[in-house]
C-alpha cells in the first residue's frame, strides 16, 4: 500500500535476530537515538514506509523478503529493503562516503581520498533508493531523506515523482564552499539537494555554508533571511551566527532551508538516571574511585573526535600539576565504528600507544591515571558513569552535533557536574554554558580542564541548570516536530505531541 510518509535512511529501523532458524525483528537495544524518533512519526500518518539497504550475495535473488510489514509500539509501517552486494556497500558507504565525503564535511582536506571512489556505483545505489521511495509514495506524499551518503536520491526522485514533497536532513556539518568544492561531483550533488522542498541542518552555520556552496556553483537566489533565535547564539562562539538564510529560489523552485539541532530523548535518560539500578551502579563506581575525581570522555574512534589531542592535554595536566596525581582519573571511551578502515585503525593505534605511555609514565601499583576502553559501554552503564563523573570532557575537532554532552546533562538530575565542550561541536551552539574550549590550542585545552576541576559547587550547579534547560528545549522530540512542521501541509496534519 502506498505511503503518506516515506523515510529514506541507510539503516533498517530494527535489529534482525535469528531464533530457532527464524528471523525476528526486534527493537533497537537503546530506545535513545534518532531511529526511534523517526519511527514514532509513523503512528501519526495513515500509512508509512521506511527505505533501507540489506546485504545480499545476489541482488537478483536476495534470499530475503524485500518488503516486510511491521506492527510495533510505533505503529504500522512497511520496510523496503534494497538488496546490495558486499562490494556495493563497501564502495558507496565505506569508500565514497567515508574516505571522500567524510573528511571534506569535517574540514580534513588532507585526509580526502579521491582515487578509490567508484562514482557510478554511488549513483547506482542512490538511484535504487530513489526508485524504492518512488514506488512507496502516495501522490503528494512527503519523502524524508537522511544524510550525506544519500545525497543523490532527491535528484533522481524528483524526476521519477515530481508530485511528492522531498525533504532532506543533513546529520553532519556542511563545509564552506572552498572545502565542499574539492569534491569533483559537487555540481551533481548540489543540484540534487536543490531538488528538495526542504533542506535541514542542525545549526545556522551549516545552513549558511550550504547556501554559500550552492551560490558558488549555481544561480541560486536567497529570498528570505531571518534572525537566529537567542537559544542558538553563543557570543563570539566559533560556530555562532546572527542571521540565517531560510528561503532560496533555484530556477522555478522555492526551497526552504530549515535549522533545528537534533537532541536526545531527555525523559528516557532521566528515567534511567533515577532508577535504583543506576543508583547502585553509581555507588559502586564511587566506591572503586575511593575519593578520586572522575573525568569522563566518550566517543567513537575517528580523527574528527580529537582523542589524541585530548590525551596529550591530559598528559600535560599531570606533568604540570603533580598535586593531581593519584587524585584524578580519566575514563576515555573510544569505540571503533569500523575496524576495516585503515584511517580508523591508525587513530586507534595512536590512542592505545598514548594511553599506555601516560599510564607507564605516571601510574603506580596504587593508581592508574587513565582507563582506556575500546569496547562499547552498555547505555544503562554509561548513564551511571555520567552520574558519577565530576567532569565530562568532550572535545572533538569537528562534529555535526555530538549528543554525548547532551546525554551527560540529561543524566545529571542531581544538578551537579561540569561539561568541558569543544566550540567546534554543533552542540556548543546549544550548550553555551559549558566550559567551551578550542581543541586546536594547547593553552585553551589546558585552561579549560583546570577550570572545570577547580569550579565551585555553586557555579557548577548554576551552569548545569542552564545546560539541562537547553537539552529539554532542544530534545529529539522538539527537533522532529520542528522539522515536520516545515513540510508544508503535512506538519499541520500530524499530532506531533504524540511523538513522545
Amino acid at each position: 500500500m502506498p505511503s503518506d510518509l516515506v523515510i529514506v535512511y541507510h539503516r533498517q529501523p530494527y535489529e534482525e535476530v535469528e531464533v530457532d532458524g527464524k528471523v525476528e525483528f526486534r527493537e533497537n537495544k537503546s530506545p535513545n537515538g534518532i531511529v526511534p524518533t523517526l519511527k514514532s512519526l509513523f503512528g501519526n500518518v495513515p500509512t508509512g514506509a521506511w527505505i533501507a539497504w540489506k546485504q545480499a550475495e545476489d541482488p537478483e535473488n536476495p534470499g530475503f523478503e524485500q518488503v516486510v510489514e511491521i506492527d510495533d509500539a510505533y505503529g504500522k509501517y512497511r520496510v523496503s529493503r534494497l538488496p546490495l552486494t558486499a562490494e556495493q556497500v563497501s564502495s558507496f558507504y565505506h569508500i565514497t562516503s567515508k574516505e571522500a565525503f567524510w573528511p571534506i564535511l569535517h574540514n580534513f582536506k588532507e585526509r580526502y581520498n579521491y582515487d578509490p571512489v567508484d562514482w557510478p556505483t554511488f549513483q547506482e545505489v542512490n538511484r535504487k533508493f530513489a526508485e524504492a521511495a518512488a514506488a512507496e509514495a502516495n501522490p503528494g506524499a512527503v519523502v524524508w531523506i537522511h544524510d550525506y551518503n544519500l545525497w543523490l536520491v532527491a535528484g533522481y526522485l524528483r524526476k521519477l515523482r515530481p508530485d511528492v514533497r522531498i525533504a532532506f536532513f543533513h546529520h553532519t556539518p556542511f563545509p564552506s564552499a572552498d572545502m565542499f568544492n574539492v569534491l569533483p561531483w559537487r555540481k551533481e550533488i548540489m543540484q540534487s539537494l536543490l531538488s528538495c522542498d526542504v533542506v535541514g541542518f542542525h545549526i545556522p552555520r551549516y545552513a549558511e555554508n550550504f547556501v554559500g556552496a550552492a551560490q558558488s556553483l549555481l544561480d541560486v537566489e536567497v529570498t528570505g533571511r531571518r534572525d537566529v533565535p537567542e537559544s542558538l547564539m553563543t557570543d563570539g562562539g566559533a560556530l555562532s551566527d546572527r542571521r540565517v538564510p531560510h528561503r532560496l529560489r533555484y530556477r522555478d523552485r522555492e526551497i526552504t532551508v530549515a535549522t533545528a539541532p537534533v537532541g536526545v530523548n531527555v525523559s528516557y535518560i532521566e528515567e534511567l538516571a533515577a532508577s535504583e539500578e543506576t543508583a547502585a551502579k553509581v555507588a559502586a563506581i564511587r566506591e572503586e574511585l575511593d575519593g578520586k575525581r572522575l573525568i569522563l570522555s566518550v566517543g567513537r574512534t575517528d580523527y574528527t573526535k580529537g582523542g589524541v589531542e585530548q590525551l596529550q592535554a591530559y598528559e600535560r595536566l599531570l606533568k604540570r600539576r603533580p598535586d593531581l596525581r593519584g587524585k584524578v582519573r580519566l575514563m576515555h571511551v573510544s569505540v571503533m565504528a569500523n575496524a576495516n578502515m585503515t584511517a580508523y585503525q591508525e587513530v586507534q593505534s595512536g590512542l592505545e600507544a598514548l594511553a599506555g605511555h601516560i599510564n607507564g609514565l605516571y601510574g603506580s601499583f596504587e593508581w592508574q591515571p587513565l582507563a582506556f576502553i575500546s569496547n562499547p559501554v552498555p547505555f544503562r552503564d554509561l548513564i551511571a558513569y555520567y552520574r558519577a563523573a565530576d567532569v565530562a570532557w568532550i572535545t572533538p575537532l569537528a562534529d555535526g552535533m555530538n549528543l554525548v554532552c547532551e546525554e551527560y546533562a540529561s543524566a545529571r538530575t542531581d544538578g551537579d557536574g561540569c561539561l568541558v565542550l569543544s566550540e567546534f561541536a554543533g552542540a556548543a551552539v546549544v550548550l553555551s554554558d559549558a566550559v567551551l574550549t578550542n581543541p586546536f590550542s594547547h593553552r585553551s585545552m589546558d585552561a579549560a580542564i583546570e577550570r572545570a576541576l577547580a569550579m565551585g559547587e555553586e557555579t557548577r550547579r548554576h551552569r548545569m541548570a542552564s545546560l539541562r534547560a537547553a537539552t529539554h528545549r532542544h530534545s529529539v522530540e522538539a527537533w522532529a516536530a520542528e522539522q515536520m512542521s516545515s513540510f508544508e501541509g503535512l506538519g499541520h496534519a500530524l499530532d506531533l505531541a504524540s511523538a513522545d
